[in-house]
């Protein structure tokens, strides 16, 4: 047998073989498209941290904030952090510290933002002739970089002297200025 007659037996099956190449290379793509979709649809964390605990220094080095929880999960199909009783303390020199603590927190993707859930306090420790604050809400964002926190949800707030309740609130730890959005009732308490 010559090369050409072999040739003729083989050449039937070239067609054949060129087919079941694309519907093998056919199949991949669909597959690959398939567990793209399965992975968005799912929302599986990728870390979990338990006992989370992080410092946020200034350039001096001095911690400005500092944030734990009793655990942290990251999910990577919306880039979400979750926390689980979140505390965070915001430390600004020559001021008291402000401690904020929920049931539930979510981290922003950047961690520019944290916000708090579910039985939020915010805690103003006493300083000089100032008594301690207590602020109370369903639902806190709070910017640590820029000393910001806000609602606008129902807010309580108490301190030595005085009860006041409101909806929605904007306080600048920077300016020291807490501003109550509207439905503002307030009590005094003599001594």
């Amino acid at each position: 047998m010559t090369i050409v007659s072999r040739s003729r037996y083989w050449l039937p099956l070239i067609p054949l073989l060129a087919l079941l190449a694309f519907v093998y290379w056919l199949d991949r793509q669909v597959q690959q498209e398939i567990a793209v979709a399965a992975n968005t649809q799912r929302h599986d964390p990728d870390g979990i941290m338990d006992n989370f605990h992080a410092t946020k220094m200034d350039l001096q080095g001095v911690p400005r904030f500092l944030l734990n929880a009793k655990q942290l999960r990251h999910y990577p199909d919306h880039d979400t952090t979750e926390l689980e009783l979140p505390r965070m303390t915001m430390l600004t020199q020559d001021r008291p510290p402000v401690h904020m603590n929920g049931l539930r927190g979510n981290v922003s993707s950047r961690g520019d933002e944290v916000i708090f859930h579910d039985n939020v306090s915010v805690v103003r420790e006493a300083v000089g002739d100032q008594s301690a604050m207590t602020l109370s809400t369903e639902y806190l964002r709070v910017l640590p970089n820029q000393d910001w926190a806000d609602t606008d949800k129902a807010v309580t707030i108490v301190d030595a002297h005085n009860t006041v309740h409101a909806i929605g609130l904007e306080m600048d730890n920077k300016t020291r200025i807490l501003k109550l959005l509207s439905q503002v009732r307030s009590e005094h308490h003599a001594k």
